[in-house]
């Protein structure tokens, strides 16, 4: 049996939890709040992390490998090695070049901290930057990467929203509008898995919230 570890408000937990959905692996999940994490799972105390009858896996691109290689049903990855290749390019953008960036953002935009004038204009010129990149490998036809559902949309669909959430925030208006992100969204949130994923991702944000403030 698998075993999901970690918390739904948290964008790389989904992206893991949609591809076992997606995938249709049979799985539990483990709610584990960021300090009471499994050290022997994950060292750096990060979520998520996989328990798998092998042993524990952290880090979601390690996760998501392995589930394509241990289970290649309902397959996530072309069998194209160039295809697959590309599919993994886009995710390396979405996740490095994009919500890497824009983590920086968060504190100020969701968590009531404050972000540098320097860094906000900083961090607003590269993501101007990466996101036309993206745009330039990004296809949307239907899917990030192109006529099928694959990885990157996993990482895509718990990813960009919140991208475009910050920069709206701390800028005043979506660094991802110009890119046909809310169509493909709004696409995506048709299927029902997304469609759970969304809904225990809310849920769980309201306990998070709740934690902290300690109501």
């Amino acid at each position: 049996m698998l075993t999901l570890c970690g918390f739904s408000a948290s964008n790389y937990y989904n992206k893991v939890k949609l591809a076992l959905l997606e995938k249709g692996l049979p799985f539990t999940e483990e709610l584990a709040w960021v300090g009471e994490t499994d050290p022997r799972a994950t060292p750096l105390g990060k979520v998520p992390y996989l328990r798998t009858p092998q042993g524990t896996l952290c880090e979601s691109a390690v996760m998501a490998d392995y589930l394509e290689a241990a289970y290649p049903q309902h397959a996530l990855l072309p069998a194209d090695p160039f295809a697959a290749a590309k599919v993994r390019e886009l995710i390396t953008f979405v996740e490095l070049h994009l919500e890497l960036v824009a983590r920086n953002l968060y504190p100020q935009a969701f968590f009531g901290g404050t972000v540098s004038d320097a860094a906000r204009e900083k961090l607003g010129a590269q993501l101007e930057k990466n996101i036309a990149a993206f745009g330039q490998l990004a296809q949307f036809s239907p899917f990030v990467a192109g006529d099928q559902f694959t990885l990157a949309d996993c990482s895509a669909i718990v990813h960009l929203p919140l991208v475009s959430a910050a920069t709206k925030i701390i800028y005043g208006r979506d660094y991802l509008a110009g890119l046909p992100v809310r169509e493909y969204l709004t696409r995506m949130g048709e299927r029902p898995h997304v469609q759970r994923v969304n809904a225990d991702r809310k849920a769980n944000t309201a306990e998070m919230l709740a934690r902290q403030t300690g109501r």
